[in-house]
């Protein structure tokens, strides 16, 4: 099951982000994911400034995404599955969830920025209809440059 997210579920938002984000910690520039606190996640769900969804395997949250829209299109970050349940199709969920969203909400593409150096994250995205547009060079929270590409697609 997969379902918008409300301020009280920021904690869960946060613990499956975490978790999934937690091999990423000893990179030479570590998500700046694993920096963001509950309070700052509910904050953002509660001003509106972003939305998130929670994916429930067997009544248990295994999955999130946050997301913003923005003019004709949405722009998702911090796709996250708990390391336990990956490989069973639940990003993919999550992503044809965004899709329809999307759709029904009249955009016309969806985007994400990916790190350069996660070359099995662009894989999915390309796996599913995602292409590489544009090789960016970002500064992340924590002041650090990184080398990302920015995905789309057209929906």
């Amino acid at each position: 099951m997969i379902r918008l997210a409300n301020t009280e579920d920021a904690y869960l938002i946060h613990q499956i982000m975490v978790l999934a984000f937690e091999e990423y910690r000893d990179m030479d520039v570590p998500s700046s994911a694993l920096n963001e606190t509950v309070s700052s996640i509910e904050e953002s769900l509660k001003n509106g400034s972003e939305k998130a969804l929670l994916c429930f395997r067997d009544g248990v949250p295994v999955g999130s995404v946050r997301f913003k829209t923005v003019k004709n299109s949405l722009y998702f970050f911090r796709l996250s599955v708990s390391p336990e349940a990956r490989g069973k199709g639940i990003a993919k969920s999550i992503l044809t969830w965004l899709e329809n969203y999307a759709k029904e909400y009249k955009k016309t593409e969806i985007w994400c920025r990916v790190r350069m150096s996660l070359p099995q994250n662009i894989q999915l995205y390309n796996s599913v209809g995602y292409i590489v547009c544009k090789e960016e060079v970002v500064t992340n929270p924590n002041g650090f440059s990184v080398k990302t590409v920015v995905m789309k697609k057209e929906i």
